[in-house]
């Protein structure tokens, strides 16, 4: 099952928003959540269970609850207040944020965190990928195995260095996890030497057969 970055996300049949980013526990390779951003404004953003994921495709995710219960979610996004004359690096990024508007010195600064679970990692869109040797692409999406729900491949995404084909990188190659990047064991010339998968159209479509390197 494929579980993708930014695409449709529907309730039912009636489209609801969008996949904006996934949660992954890095211990046991296990896709907990994927977050939607919900249309229309003010477009929060939803952490749910992958257990709700009906069916996904490289182009939808379908889930099975009602546009109400997704409503009713835990909010990815959440906003604390700091002091204005708070002088540490969260006033800073802060600040920035709200340039070129200022603020009496007074006044509370709101601050955006992501409400990821404990010991989990969140992987947005643009996410990269490094090989041994350097960057080689961003994540695209995980492929997960439906009954275990752990991950088998994470997908390039077009945009890497071997042209407009995803490439679809065993999870066994994978060396460890950080912060919205994941290493592996593999260097350039190896992915280079792994299975293509034609990308997808435009106008959408399920993926074609994985195919070999020509």
């Amino acid at each position: 099952m494929d579980i993708p970055i930014n695409v449709k996300v529907s309730c039912e049949s009636e489209i609801v928003g969008r996949s904006i980013c996934i949660i992954i526990n890095p211990i046991n390779h296990k896709v907990t959540h994927v977050v939607v951003k919900m249309e229309p404004f003010p477009h929060t953003e939803r952490l749910v269970a992958v257990d709700l994921i009906e069916e996904s495709t490289p182009d939808n995710i379908q889930l099975a609850c009602k546009k109400e219960d997704l409503k009713g979610m835990q909010p990815f996004v959440e906003f604390r207040f700091l002091p204005g004359d708070e002088t540490d690096q969260e006033y800073t990024v802060a600040s920035y944020r709200l340039w070129p508007y200022a603020l009496p010195i007074d006044e509370p600064i709101p601050v955006e965190y992501e409400h990821i679970p404990s010991g989990e990692i969140a992987f947005h869109r643009g996410s990269q990928v490094k090989a041994t040797d350097g960057t080689v692409g961003q994540i695209d999406e995980f492929l997960i195995d439906p009954k275990s729900e752990l991950i088998t491949h994470l997908i390039l995404r077009e945009g890497h260095l071997w042209g407009k084909k995803e490439i679809s990188i065993p999870i066994s190659e994978i060396d460890h996890i950080g912060e919205d990047v994941i290493y592996l064991k593999l260097d350039r010339h190896a992915i280079e030497a792994l299975p293509r998968i034609p990308a997808r159209h435009p106008g959408g479509g399920k993926r074609q057969k994985t195919e070999g390197k020509n």
